[in-house]
């Protein structure tokens, strides 16, 4: 099994940042991607971005220029940086863990609500 814990969200104003991390215990070396997802309200749950255990990132449209995904395989962390927000950024975001087996549980944090205020 695998446990992600999620920290770093809060109440922030447009055009300010936050840094979200989210730590990776239990059974790492099934992991390949992580990554992080949002959801706000009435709103289906998206992908903001992810990253294989290479370093080769992907991110939502949205994210593009504001947004930045890292990892450290050796501490199994991976963290959000996010500058320039604005008030539909506010969601509860998820860390993400795909295993490396297809049919194998993917995995999810609790979550951590980020606030974006005019």
């Amino acid at each position: 099994q695998v446990q992600l814990v999620e920290s770093g969200g809060g109440l922030v104003q447009a055009g300010g940042s936050l840094r979200l991390s989210c730590a990776a215990s239990g059974s790492t070396f099934s992991i390949t991607r992580m990554g992080w997802y949002r959801q706000a309200p009435g709103k289906q749950r998206e992908l903001v971005a992810d990253i294989s255990s290479g370093g080769t990132t992907n991110y939502a449209d949205f994210a593009k220029g504001r947004f930045t995904l890292s990892r450290d395989n050796a501490k199994n962390t991976v963290d959000l940086q996010m500058n320039s927000l604005n008030p539909e950024d506010t969601a509860v975001y998820y860390c993400n863990a795909k295993p490396i087996f297809r049919g194998s549980t993917e995995y999810w944090g609790q979550g951590t609500q980020v606030t974006v205020s005019s």
